[in-house]
């Protein structure tokens, strides 16, 4: 993999694994580290370098998330995350495919991909549209009962267009404002990579990191402080870019044919 980016003009970088403030993400949830945070992703101070005047860069390193738990979650994990300015989220996707076409060799595991947006897929396993799921909050049970199994049974499968609402750090969509360009990545029903074309309005951003809190507190989830560094990197100008955040254990997975992710680690 990182022969590819190398060839491909990215830099790797190396950010803080202990950080003062995570993004809020309404399901996922940090681990404490004497009084500050273990990461649950490099994303935000990835977008501070970006701001700065980086503009392709990727990291590989430990990420890591309480409570995660089943055959295909671990506490401590192997992330790769990558940013490119001025590349759509689409161009992002076929950056990706060849990528782990690339690194996966004679493998034909990652050789062929295909597109499909989640209004279409759960039309199609599911039988309802993807906005009516969202608002019935039968999303998440229909995603992963009737639509993730039917997933990238033949080779990779992009999820494209998720509806906005399920996208806190991603920009919405200019053809269609309900749905934002996020894709996520699966073969063999297994989620791979979340990309996202980034949204860079700090206004907004901190409209649905506020919203974001909001739902934590009712459910007792961790209080996060504010994120003032990717606050201001914001308000400085975070460039027009996509990015991409892959599960490198889950890659393993799909290489070995291992069943549960703890078979491919140490």
């Amino acid at each position: 993999m990182r022969e590819f980016f190398y060839a491909a003009g990215f830099i790797e970088v190396e950010t803080p694994v202990k950080i003062h403030a995570p993004a809020p993400e309404e399901y996922i949830e940090s681990v404490r580290s004497e009084g500050d945070f273990l990461r649950t992703s490099p994303e935000l101070a990835m977008k501070v370098l970006l701001s700065q005047g980086c503009e392709k860069i990727f990291q590989i390193g430990s990420c890591f998330r309480a409570n995660e738990q089943g055959r295909k979650h671990l506490e401590e994990f192997t992330m790769l995350e990558f940013y490119a300015v001025n590349w759509d989220y689409r161009k992002l996707a076929e950056f990706t495919a060849a990528m782990l076409k690339s690194a996966a060799g004679n493998n034909p595991v990652f050789s062929t991909y295909d597109f499909i947006t989640v209004d279409e897929a759960f039309k199609r396993y599911a039988g309802v549209s993807a906005l009516d799921a969202d608002a019935d909050d039968t999303f998440d049970e229909l995603m992963v009962t009737k639509v993730e199994p039917q997933l990238g049974l033949e080779g990779l499968t992009f999820l494209m267009d998720y509806p906005a609402s399920r996208a806190s750090l991603s920009r919405l969509s200019a053809a269609d404002p309900k749905v934002a360009e996020r894709w996520e990545l699966y073969r063999n029903g297994l989620e791979l990579a979340n990309a996202f074309g980034e949204l860079t309005d700090g206004a907004e951003q901190r409209r649905r990191f506020e919203a974001a809190n909001k739902f934590r507190a009712a459910n007792n989830m961790h209080a996060y402080p504010e994120p003032v560094e990717f606050y201001n990197a914001l308000d400085r100008g975070l460039p027009e870019s996509s990015g991409c955040a892959i599960g490198v254990d889950r890659l393993l997975m799909l290489l070995c044919n291992a069943q549960d992710i703890r078979d491919v680690r140490a």
